[in-house]
């Protein structure tokens, strides 16, 4: 693993944990109604935690039984909690 995967591979978590910040505010901004929220959206906050989890564990799994670096079974384990967390970004600022 060089150093410049581990500096990637930071960047890919940090970028994550802002904008699951940002989803979690919008969310919280939409529960207490300054800002419209769509029905059924607490439902879906939850609904979706078990297979977004279970995607990441599954690429995750997957990476490592092939035989990956540390670093690239941690991309594969965060490429789809980032991915969904995009998402739900996206669609919550429409």
């Amino acid at each position: 693993m060089t150093p410049f995967a581990l500096f990637a591979l930071q960047s890919q978590i940090a970028a994550l944990a802002v904008e699951t910040q940002i989803v979690m505010s919008l969310r919280l901004l939409g529960m207490a109604g300054a800002l419209p929220a769509r029905p059924g959206e607490n439902n879906r906050m939850v609904a979706e935690k078990g297979p977004a989890i279970f995607k990441a564990f599954t690429a995750g799994t997957q990476a490592m039984m092939l035989g990956k670096r540390p670093d690239q079974i941690m991309d594969a384990s965060l490429a789809p909690l980032a991915r969904k967390v995009r998402q739900n970004r996206k669609r919550l600022m429409k």
